[in-house]
């Protein structure tokens, strides 16, 4: 009664498939291959470099190195084994930890 009826518009005819088309979705794609490429040097790139700097820190542990791990302990490497460590965090209390927990490496003399 109010709603008068809504008629399909007929489609125009197809026009031939040109090279204007090819370029409009190339044109289409761009701004997507952009981002990918600003993802990958703001964050892909950035966080591979530090794992590899991290693993590489890992393997030159050596007894006596004065460490910090992911969770804020402190302390001196008494024992290394392939994936443990033992980490002496005071005089006589030493801990069991995996390599992977370490942060970063202090210098030498940086704890007592």
């Amino acid at each position: 009664m109010f709603i008068s009826s809504a008629y399909a518009q007929a489609a125009p005819a197809p026009a031939p498939a040109a090279g204007g088309d090819m370029m409009s979705s190339l044109t289409g794609m761009l701004p997507l291959v952009l981002m990918f490429v600003v993802l990958y040097f703001v964050m892909i790139r950035p966080q591979m470099k530090r794992q590899k700097e991290h693993k590489a820190m890992i393997e030159a542990l050596a007894k006596g190195d004065e460490i910090v791990t992911a969770g804020g302990v402190a302390g001196k490497i008494s024992k290394l084994g392939d994936s443990y460590i033992g980490l002496e965090v005071a005089d006589g209390v030493e801990i069991q930890l995996q390599r992977s927990a370490i942060s970063q490496v202090l210098p030498k003399g940086t704890l007592k």
